[in-house]
């Protein structure tokens, strides 16, 4: 998955009309380990959307901006628009994950 690097580069990628997916995580996050462990299986039956991870801590105007308030959260965008977000503890299994993503439609 790959890391968004600066403020730029994430205006860029939740502006399109393509469903885009921000994992918010940090390097120290035990959950964040978790859900990495199972997350590239879920982004092979989600190719319909664009997956990044950003660190809710170098970026954390943004995520506070965005109302992450644990990580990984997880948050979709479309048309620079954030039309969904799973707060942490709701993103601690594969299938809690995949349902959220599922709901989203396309």
């Amino acid at each position: 998955m790959e890391r968004i690097e600066s403020l730029e580069q994430y205006n860029e990628q939740i502006g399109g009309d393509s469903l885009t997916v921000i994992k918010f995580d940090t390097n120290w996050c035990p959950d964040c380990k978790n859900l990495d462990r199972f997350i590239g299986g879920i982004m092979e039956k989600n190719q319909d959307k664009q997956f990044f991870a950003m660190d809710a801590e170098k970026f954390q105007e943004i995520a506070e901006s965005n109302e992450v308030r644990g990580i990984p959260s997880l948050l979709v965008f479309k048309n620079g628009e954030k039309i969904a977000h799973l707060h942490s503890k709701f993103a601690k299994t594969p299938t809690q994950v995949s349902e959220y993503l599922e709901s989203i439609g396309k």
